[in-house]
């Protein structure tokens, strides 16, 4: 009943604040330099979990920003995970998200004009011209969020990883900087319209640069990345 109410209060708040930003976010695309848009879309990422009734926690350090391009990695567990790595995040960086979302009224617009990428996951030959776009992102110096995984669990476990955001990896030589998203599940998961507010956490790991994978071939690359972020959701952050 607690999750009920508190979503019917929330959820009208939510997207009246996502509608405003959004207007506001289109706006700023045409105003601001790419390189700077960073420092307005952290805020808007952290509101868009506190006006959901989240308060984002970030442990762990980020990476070095003369370190780009980094890929992002994080276990896909609620819709705000990208939100909850970008909001930390001192610099321009793009995403790979399902085509569906682009199709939403002004999100999707603002997304592409934002240079997220969209892809189809269902289809291999759609997929592989995505992961080839993100593969010149990289190549120019652009920094990318990604969920190997390609859809939210429903279990709350990690599922399978993909292989196509490891063969970015293998073909760039990308630093690799894993985050365990924890709380995110029972904040709002696939298979429930409601919302449990609480305390969320990005956990951000040590970055895997290109020379501790060199010599591993793509599903290696995969299995050392999904075991690192294992590790981040089940390990309390050690100082």
């Amino acid at each position: 009943m607690y999750k009920t109410i508190a979503s019917l209060i929330l959820w009208p708040i939510w997207f009246l604040y996502m509608l405003i930003s959004l207007i506001i976010l289109f706006f700023a695309l045409y105003i601001i330099p790419r390189q700077y848009l960073f420092y307005l879309i952290r805020i808007w990422c952290w509101g868009a979990c506190l006006f959901a009734g989240q308060w984002l926690i970030k442990e762990g350090s980020l990476p070095d920003l003369d370190g780009e391009p980094y890929l992002y990695m994080f276990n896909h567990v609620s819709l705000f995970d990208q939100f909850m790595v970008a909001a930390y995040i001192g610099h321009y960086v793009t995403v790979v998200g399902a085509l569906e979302q682009f199709r939403w009224p002004i999100w999707g617009t603002v997304g592409r004009k934002y240079g997220a990428i969209p892809i189809v996951r269902k289809q291999i030959k759609k997929a592989l011209n995505a992961l080839n776009a993100a593969e010149e992102a990289i190549k120019k110096g652009i920094s990318i969020m990604i969920a190997p995984e390609g859809t939210r669990t429903i279990t709350g476990e990690i599922n399978d990883f993909k292989k196509g955001p490891f063969h970015l990896a293998y073909n760039t030589d990308a630093t690799i900087v894993p985050v365990g998203l924890i709380g995110a599940f029972e904040a709002k998961n696939k298979s429930d319209w409601r919302l449990k507010p609480g305390i969320i956490i990005a956990r951000f790991g040590e970055p895997i640069l290109s020379e501790n994978y060199a010599g591993l071939g793509v599903e290696e690359i995969r299995d050392l990345v999904r075991d690192r972020i294992k590790e981040l959701i089940k390990t309390p952050e050690k100082e």
